[in-house]
């Protein structure tokens, strides 16, 4: 994740490059209409736009400057509320996804960057006997003012747009299809398509041999520990490759993004120990610090357990006896099954990366598929296994993730899992019928599970 993809994350950014953008406007056209006189421009400009005088160009702009800034005040207080409300209904982690709105951005944006640019024309505009100048000349930058009147009226769409958008964007279907997108973004990011795999390698596969590390790690390494409490959003495993070739070492990682880590926990090990000079030491270390980037959040850049987790929690807090809203459950889990669908597709990549000579330099564990998929299914088996909805979406879930993986041990793990959920059914206290109806179901999906991958890539 490079400098702009962060601060892309900020909700402040896009409003301060509009503000950046409406102070140049404001002092382009100004400086314009300083240089070039009335007799500069064409015959058409007195038709098309329109010339006010000083009082009157100083009235407009000061009621677009007003009104403006008295909106943005209005949207912003009506986008807070949606993130109380969204928060206490649906849980604060979804709140990241309304910050990262692009649209909630670009209205305030607007707005603020209008005030701007009406507050800057203003300065400008100049009429005899104004105090501190009374010999001022007169000046009004008609062009400009024209543009803010334009302004005024993209800000009416602009209203409109966001009445419609902030409507929209609280609605289940739009909350979690924003976290969908985030786990398939965070699926295509960390497991390319295919990653060499011929089209004869794709069933049935055994999962990737992990590299033998050395024996007794923790004690026979060098320790790089965290300097501040936080979360592991990304970790730069290039520059970790670098750093370890350059110093002829192995970092193993200890931690993976969405860990929590406490100040002088360790992130990683040096093996063997460096002998190299102190300076060299720390250089190292400096490296492997600043590759492991720790925040106060987390983020779905690299943590694709960030994003399932925030459709487990969308689900559970719908089946709870507050809420009462298996439906919304099974939309959360239909979205869970369609990125981990997409993720039991692929061909999980080795941990370990190798030099050119063969040489271990780097491993980074990462979660597999049904480290996910167990997760969401446990807290489904404790929450939800009352409610025959959100069982069968659970069912699906199995069924689509068992019947797309290429892993043989998947599916098995998978089926554990099925008869896990089948014996929390029997013990829930549903009625006879419901309960045989669900083990018939589970009994079906544990046929597709035996039968292997249902499609291949």
């Amino acid at each position: 994740m490079n400098l702009l993809q962060r601060l892309r994350e900020r909700f402040w950014f896009v409003p301060a490059v509009l503000c950046l953008v409406s102070f140049l406007v404001a002092q382009l056209l100004v400086e314009v209409e300083e240089r070039v006189t009335v007799d500069g421009f064409p015959g058409w400009f007195d038709t098309v736009f329109l010339r006010v005088g000083e009082s009157g160009s100083r009235d407009i702009l000061g009621a677009i400057a007003t009104s403006s800034l008295a909106v943005a005040g209005t949207t912003f207080s009506i986008t807070m509320a949606v993130l109380a409300l969204t928060s206490s209904s649906y849980g604060p982690r979804l709140v990241r996804n309304f910050m990262a709105d692009r649209g909630n951005q670009i209205v305030l944006g607007v707005y603020v960057a209008t005030f701007l640019y009406s507050l800057l024309v203003l300065r400008s505009v100049r009429a005899i006997g104004d105090p501190g100048d009374p010999e001022a000349e007169v000046f009004v930058p008609h062009l400009a003012v024209n543009l803010a009147v334009v302004l005024a009226v993209l800000n009416v769409a602009v209203l409109i747009y966001f009445i419609h958008h902030i409507s929209s964007s609280i609605q289940i279907s739009s909350i979690a299809g924003r976290v969908r997108r985030d786990l398939h973004d965070t699926v295509e990011r960390l497991y390319p398509e295919e990653l060499g795999l011929g089209p004869d390698d794709l069933d049935d596969v055994e999962e990737p041999a992990d590299a033998e590390l050395p024996d007794r790690l923790p004690e026979r390494s060098h320790h790089v520990c965290a300097r501040a409490p936080g979360y592991v959003q990304y970790v730069r495993v290039d520059a970790l490759f670098d750093a370890a070739r350059r110093h002829d070492v192995l970092v193993a990682l200890a931690v993976r993004p969405g860990d929590y880590a406490i100040a002088d926990q360790v992130l990683a090990y040096v093996h063997p120990e460096p002998v190299e000079e102190v300076d060299g030491v720390a250089a190292l270390e400096e490296a492997i610090v600043d590759a492991i980037v720790i925040g106060g959040s987390r983020s779905p850049y690299q943590d694709i357990e960030f994003a399932v987790q925030q459709l487990t929690e969308l689900a559970v807090r719908a089946v709870s006896p507050s809420t009462n809203d298996p439906f919304t459950a099974v939309n959360a889990l239909d979205d869970l099954s369609s990125g981990l669908t997409l993720l039991a597709e692929r061909h999980i990549p080795s941990p370990a990366r190798f030099d050119d000579r063969g040489v271990l330099r780097v491993h980074a564990p990462a979660p597999d598929v049904v480290d996910l998929v167990s997760d969401v299914l446990d807290h489904i088996r404790w929450y939800g296994s009352d409610q025959p909805p959100v069982v069968r979406g659970a069912y699906e879930l199995i069924e689509r993730v068992g019947g797309a993986s290429r892993h043989r041990s998947v599916r098995a793990r998978l089926l554990r899992q099925l008869h896990l959920l089948v014996e929390a059914v029997e013990r829930a206290g549903l009625q006879d019928h419901d309960v045989e109806l669900l083990r018939a179901e589970a009994d079906d999906v544990a046929a597709v599970l035996a039968r292997g991958a249902g499609r291949t890539a």
